[in-house]
């Protein structure tokens, strides 16, 4: 094992996920007419299998695995994203109008976690031949190479966004995107024309889906005079809009950890897993988690979610390969920006995306795509101690 305490800090992670899995789907298995036990089951096995994944690709040779690999993933994912909206009903299943899980007998696959790992390979993979080694260019000659992969990203944000009805995840895509661009060298300048692009880029998104327009307003409304207060009066009257009501998910989110107060509620004992959170044990889960086990179990988490970032972080440091590097600093980011967007969504401070926590949330896809991502930097971190071992010889 290359670095025990990233893979000790994940297996933890895995660990509570399960835990609070069993205890938060109570309702959810009534409601549905399953078993008691189904989705801890599924989860475990899950589990299981991210372990192993984790313990086998940390034994893996970078030099020879970690480019096929990365390949495989991020080719296998994006075929397999452009083929769901002409897929059957029977492989695809339609849910409120998106296609985003693919369905073979009993499995459920989510091809857009893997391909978050894969875009994540290809972009640190090419970043590394393409800019690492490149001088100072002008902002022509740095828009002229980043050309091809913001067609790339535009295919992604397609595929995501408008076939899947998913902006949460191009928000974490593109913000990994932007750092990593800055990350291999390039100029401020850039970074703050894509961020110029990428705002415009998400108002228009949102602006011709009024599902989305309305999810903004009713955040709004709810938050309005907090900001206003800042503003001239002579802005408030434009920019206020009329009360919405607040969205249920997030009053009852509210409730749930205000009543985990700080000691919790005890293991089992939440109120607001009982049809009150719907997603209380995938995208509520620290709603519920700070309902039973309180504030201190929630900082606790975020603390070990913080180390998990951290280590990677750290790895990345050591490295000299610059493909290497970039994509373990890719894979602290997506885990850190799906970690802050789930968590200021549940707590109101910007509008509910559906974005898993890594590592905790129900669901077989994260928990394999989560795996694969540490596991090829538990991969790459062995070229650390060939440094150490050739430094003492």
């Amino acid at each position: 094992m290359s670095d025990r305490p990233l893979f000790y800090a994940v297996v933890a992670l895995f660990t509570l996920s399960l835990v609070m899995i069993y205890s938060l789907s109570t309702f959810a298995t009534l409601y549905f007419g399953y078993d008691s036990l189904h989705f801890f089951i599924r989860q475990a096995i899950a589990v299981l299998l991210g372990i192993a994944i984790l313990y086998g690709l940390s034994w893996l040779d970078p030099d020879r695995w970690f480019v096929p690999l990365g390949f495989a993933i991020f080719i296998l994912s994006l075929l397999a994203m452009l083929a769901m909206p002409f897929l059957p009903e029977t492989l695809v299943k339609t849910v409120l109008g998106a296609k985003r899980w693919i369905r073979l007998g009993p499995i459920s696959l989510a091809p857009v976690e893997f391909f978050k790992v894969g875009f994540v390979f290809f972009i640190a993979w090419s970043f590394a031949r393409k800019l690492a080694h490149k001088g100072k260019l002008s902002l022509f000659q740095e828009i002229r190479i980043l050309l091809p992969y913001l067609l790339v990203f535009a295919l992604a944000v397609v595929l995501i966004a408008i076939f899947q009805k998913d902006l949460g995840q191009v928000v974490v895509l593109a913000a990994t995107f932007m750092v990593l661009f800055v990350m291999a060298g390039r100029s401020l300048k850039l970074f703050v024309l894509f961020v110029l692009l990428g705002f415009f880029g998400i108002v228009g998104l949102i602006l011709i889906a009024p599902h989305r327009m309305h999810r903004i307003l009713s955040w709004w409304s709810t938050v309005q005079d907090n900001f206003l207060s800042f503003f001239p009066q002579s802005m408030v009257e434009k920019l206020r809009v009329p009360e919405v009501s607040e969205p249920y998910q997030i009053s009852n989110s509210l409730n749930a950890i205000y009543n985990g107060h700080w000691f919790g509620q005890g293991l089992g004992n939440g109120q607001f897993k009982l049809g009150y959170l719907s997603e209380v044990h995938t995208d509520f889960i620290l709603s519920g988690l700070s309902e039973e086990l309180g504030y201190v179990a929630l900082v606790g988490v975020s603390l070990l979610m913080l180390f998990v970032v951290f280590r990677l972080l750290q790895i990345a440091s050591r490295l000299r390969e610059p493909a290497y590097y970039l994509y373990t600093v890719g894979v602290a980011l997506l885990i850190l920006f799906a970690f802050i967007v789930n968590s200021y969504g549940i707590s109101g401070i910007t509008p509910v995306k559906g974005i898993a926590v890594p590592f905790l949330s129900y669901g077989g896809s994260q928990i394999l795509a989560s795996s694969i991502a540490v596991g090829m930097v538990l991969m790459v971190s062995k070229k650390i101690e060939t440094k150490k071992r050739g430094e003492k010889r």
